[in-house]
This record gives structure tokens, C-alpha cells and sequence, in this order.
């Protein structure tokens, strides 16, 4: 039952990108870059982590 829960987490992704709203600002910059992008480029390191965990958790006794 554990793992059917933890595909929720594969939604965060999708929706933290969803909604432009969140992040069509140029404040807080970081390193000169602004926040649209750099929000942007999180999502691209945070979603393999979370697949990584999702794939862990739904894991058949280490059946392929």
C-alpha cells in the first residue's frame, strides 16, 4: 500500500511547472540568475530524486 501512495509524489513536478503564476517573476535572483529560470533548473535536479524514491518504494522485492 506504500508504494501506490508514493506515486503522488510524481505529481509535484508537474504541478510546481503547471502554474506560471508561482514563478513568472524575475525576484528572487540567484547568482545574478532570475527566478523563473533557476526555479526552472531545480525542478530539472529534484524530479530525477524524486523518481529515484518513487522507484524505491514501489520496488517488487527486486524483481524486474
Amino acid at each position: 500500500m506504500r508504494g501506490r501512495w508514493s506515486y503522488a509524489l510524481l505529481t509535484l513536478p508537474f504541478i510546481g511547472t503547471l502554474i506560471p503564476v508561482l514563478y513568472n517573476h524575475p525576484r528572487p535572483a540567484l547568482f545574478g540568475m532570475p527566478f523563473f529560470y533557476w526555479y526552472q533548473l531545480a525542478w530539472v535536479v529534484v524530479t530525477p530524486l524524486l523518481l529515484g524514491i518513487v522507484v524505491v518504494l514501489t520496488r517488487d522485492g527486486g524483481r524486474v
